[in-house]
């Protein structure tokens, strides 16, 4: 076992694999009923008309949660009105909830050209998260704290260590291994953040990750899965559990609390879908219905893109003139599908029963 002290940093940092016996029989039985929700999440997710028409709303909703976790706090409507309005918001923690969002979708673009999880691209990742150039932690002093300000650690230090640390990461995370794909995404996560090869964005970054991680290993087609929902709610363990591997190689008690967390939000997903996907439904009918001239399919989708839309993506769907499409939101207003409000000088209009769901 390692000599691990708090107050000087890390270099000591096991590489992966841990040689420890991980694949206990309370793991494994915990790793089955994670798969098992999480091929629910995806079967359901795949058997959508269009698998790719809420990313938008999960991926914000994910990027709010992990800049929570951090205390980057922001409203849903803030940060949706933030991502669909013209206007030049000033709210900064809106503005960085956007940016990690716009880190995964760059993240994930290069996945698709290049199915690798790097150095780079963490990189990548992080820069575009904290919108600078920053790069790998070069200066020492490099300290975690509690919220009563104590030390409870110090990462490596040194540019060639950390170089290394996530050298070694890099290799297990891509190379095949006889690891369950979940236990496995449960060890490069606490690598990861032990490594804490940033000087800021290290937990934003590491979550990108987990997204990325079950898109590469196809445990999700489409990354649509809102983890940092479980951290928020339970934070304190999840801080508690990375410190006991570090203190005390505790790996079972992390692995049981990352797999639960995934079966829980797995299945929390799937009932926020089906709530989701029958509200289209019923929507959809009473639209078509009442509002004839104004109903298409392609005008559905786009209230349920974001809470939040406007005049303009109706255009951009070519659904009508700027008149008419406006004619169209109006009614839908009249109707009480949709609510208007004001920023700056734009109207949006709020899907307010799809707001109210992803509120719960």
């Amino acid at each position: 076992m390692s000599t691990f002290n708090k107050d000087i940093p890390y270099n000591d940092l096991p590489l992966l694999p841990p040689k420890k016996e991980l694949e206990t029989t309370a793991v494994l039985r915990k790793t089955i009923a994670a798969s098992r929700s999480l091929s629910k999440l995806n079967g359901a997710i795949i058997n959508l008309p269009n698998p790719k028409l809420f990313l938008d709303t999960i991926h914000l909703q994910e990027a709010k949660g992990s800049s929570e976790i951090e205390n980057i706090i922001t409203t849903n409507d803030d940060l949706y009105q933030a991502f669909v309005a013209d206007k030049k918001f000033d709210n900064p923690a809106a503005k960085e909830v956007i940016s990690y969002k716009e880190a995964l979708w760059h993240a994930l673009a290069r996945l698709e050209k290049k199915p690798l999880l790097t150095t780079n691209l963490f990189i990548e990742i992080v820069q575009r998260i904290k919108q600078n150039d920053s790069g790998i932690r070069t200066t020492p002093g490099t300290t975690l704290s509690n919220t009563k300000g104590e030390v409870i650690y110090t990462p490596p230090s040194g540019e060639s260590i950390i170089r290394d640390k996530l050298s070694n990461l890099e290799k297990f995370i891509n190379e095949p291994s006889k690891l369950d794909p979940l236990i496995k995404m449960a060890l490069m996560h606490y690598q990861f953040e032990a490594i804490h090869p940033f000087v800021d964005g290290n937990g934003r970054t590491g979550r990108i990750m987990l997204l990325l991680y079950l898109k590469l290993e196809k445990l999700l087609d489409v990354p649509a899965i809102y983890l940092s929902e479980y951290i928020i709610n339970n934070k304190a363990a999840y801080y508690k559990k990375l410190r006991l591997v570090t203190e005390k190689e505790d790996w079972e008690g992390w692995i049981l609390y990352m797999l639960e967390m995934v079966e829980i939000t797995a299945k929390k997903g799937l009932e926020r879908l089906e709530a989701i996907t029958s509200l289209m439904e019923r929507m959809t009918n009473e639209i078509r219905t009442q509002l004839p001239k104004a109903y298409s399919r392609e005008l559905i989708e786009i209230l349920f893109r974001l809470p939040y839309t406007k005049r303009q993506y109706l255009i951009d769907e070519k659904l009508g003139t700027p008149k008419t499409v406006g004619n169209y939101l109006r009614d839908l207003e009249e109707a009480g599908f949709l609510k208007s409000v004001k920023v700056g000088k734009e109207k949006l209009y709020l899907n307010f029963q799809l707001m109210e769901i992803l509120e719960k």
